[in-house]
């Protein structure tokens, strides 16, 4: 989309979007004034002139003379002529009647020039004070005043949009334990949502009530057996038409807690026109030896965001924005043919997949969105407790990748993911063998150390050291004794699992 193409180029207008601009505007001065004075107002023929302001001595005043304000004189500028000592009232040369400048409608306007001190107006009306019938209405002021009034900055406020609406939606099942926290972090944000609803899928626990309780908006599904995907659809469908194409739609899973500046990062990136901006999380307490190995795992995640300034393959469930243009966008090419249509119901979330996030990742891209998770968007989510809770997400997570990659065919999006795929076989292929080898040592009579192993595994040991500096020096040391291979394994089997069962056509379960 041309939109999306050109994104980058509108970070220099991103003050300008925000803010309210002033704008000097200058109105041209008289030319009389602009150009040295060659049409100065004439002194009056019938009397001597009378200066408007200052002390009047009966004399003409000089064509140098400047108006000081309090009645104060000083010598004329370095460079200008000096005085002609006036002569007697009776050799005096008259003049035509005096004409205003600023009455004139057709004399030419030229910008005035910067501090030149302007010469003061006479009195055509003379000694007596009356006001000259040819100039009704007179008034005593300079022409240094007129022309100050005339170039005077004029404030330009530029009328602002009406600010997006941004909501948040927080899809929980049984989650009474951890809603109050996702809450109270939503509105502790720099940039907090104009609207947090709850929706209570499925739940049997007081999740409903807890978030009536904090008062925020609850809506609870009915009849939906999509889980997560068809519950947020439920309240999409509903929403969406009441929202403008710039509003913005949050979706963060009950048991995260954003941190307090994950807003205010994601909608600057989302004015940059990105697609969809997703968040960088970190392993909550808990889960003991498991959870601390999810900890690290989520720690290298993090630092390979970092890395690649944001580049992403996933916009995590865990928390994502969208515009609500982009979401409309979505369902329409469901409808029209050009996404997968999923149920057929033109819902914003595939409910026939296991992984929707991975899913809405895949159909951004496909429409021509980038998408991006920030360094400056991090959160906390929950780590699985137990090994059990372990193997059942993440053979869900591997099961849901490869067959979004099946769903979609190799394109221009999806080869990057393909590719992966097949690193991780390799990865898979390598662990067997290399296992495969230790143990055919070992039967032999004892263990042998081959140069290219020692080297392989020289190589896992930095890797997993470097990886988790950032923890802290104990961590980093207790990573060097190789203990993570334990996860890796794991993950790998769940990896083979998931691949045979895509093969086979098991059944699809959530967990």
């Amino acid at each position: 989309m041309d939109g999306a193409a050109g994104a980058s180029d509108v970070a220099a207008d991103q003050a300008a979007v925000e803010a309210t601009l002033r704008i000097p505007v200058q109105v041209p001065a008289p030319a009389a004034e602009a150009d040295g004075g060659r049409h100065r107002v004439p002194a009056a023929a019938h009397s001597a002139p009378v200066a408007l302001t200052g002390h009047h001595d009966g004399r003409r005043r000089p064509r140098h003379a400047r108006h000081h304000p309090a009645g104060q004189h000083e010598a004329p500028s370095r460079g200008l002529p000096s005085p002609r000592p006036p002569g007697p009232p009776e050799h005096r040369r008259p003049g035509p009647a005096p004409t205003s400048l600023l009455a004139s409608p057709t004399m030419p306007l030229r910008p005035a020039p910067p501090r030149r001190p302007a010469r003061e107006l006479v009195d055509p009306a003379g000694p007596g004070g009356t006001p000259s019938p040819r100039h009704p209405g007179t008034d005593r002021r300079t022409l240094r005043d007129a022309l100050e009034s005339l170039t005077r900055p004029i404030a330009v406020v530029r009328a602002r949009r009406p600010q997006p609406q941004l909501v948040a939606l927080l899809p929980a099942h049984n989650e009474q334990e951890s809603l109050p926290a996702a809450i109270a972090g939503l509105r502790g944000q720099t940039s907090p949502p104009d609207r947090i609803v709850v929706v209570s899928d499925n739940s049997t626990d007081a999740t409903a009530s807890v978030g009536r309780d904090l008062g925020v908006e609850v809506v609870e599904t009915v009849g939906n057996t999509d889980k997560k995907a068809g519950a947020l659809n439920q309240v999409l469908g509903r929403l969406l038409p009441t929202l403008s194409d710039d509003d913005v739609v949050l979706v963060q899973d009950a048991d995260s807690l954003l941190d307090p500046h994950f807003l205010e990062a994601a909608l600057f990136y989302l004015r940059r026109g990105y697609g969809g901006v997703g968040g960088v999380f970190r392993g909550g307490e808990g889960g003991g030896f498991v959870g601390h190995l999810q900890r690290n795992e989520y720690a290298r995640y993090a630092r390979d965001v970092n890395r690649l300034n944001g580049k992403c393959l996933v916009i995590t469930g865990t928390a994502a924005l969208f515009r609500v243009r982009v979401l409309r966008q979505v369902v329409e090419a469901r409808l029209s043919g050009r996404l997968p249509a999923g149920d057929g119901r033109g819902g914003v979330y595939d409910t026939t997949v296991l992984t929707e996030d991975n899913e809405l990742t895949f159909a951004l891209l496909h429409l021509g969105h980038r998408i991006i998770s920030p360094v400056q968007c991090t959160l906390v989510t929950e780590v699985m407790q137990t090994w059990g809770d372990l193997w059942r997400q993440r053979l869900r997570w591997k099961r849901g990748a490869v067959e979004n990659c099946i769903q979609y065919g190799l394109t221009r999006v999806t080869w990057r993911y393909w590719g992966r795929q097949l690193f991780t076989m390799l990865g898979c292929l390598v662990s067997i063998v290399y296992l495969g080898t230790v143990a055919w040592s070992l039967a032999g009579g004892g263990l042998r150390v081959h140069p290219f192993w020692l080297a392989v595994s020289i190589v896992f040991v930095v890797e997993r050291v470097v990886t988790v500096r950032y923890r802290g020096w104990r961590q980093m040391l207790l990573a060097a004794t190789m203990y993570e291979l334990l996860l890796d394994y794991f993950l790998q089997a769940c990896h083979v699992k998931a691949y045979w069962d895509s093969l086979t056509r098991k059944t699809k379960s959530w967990n």
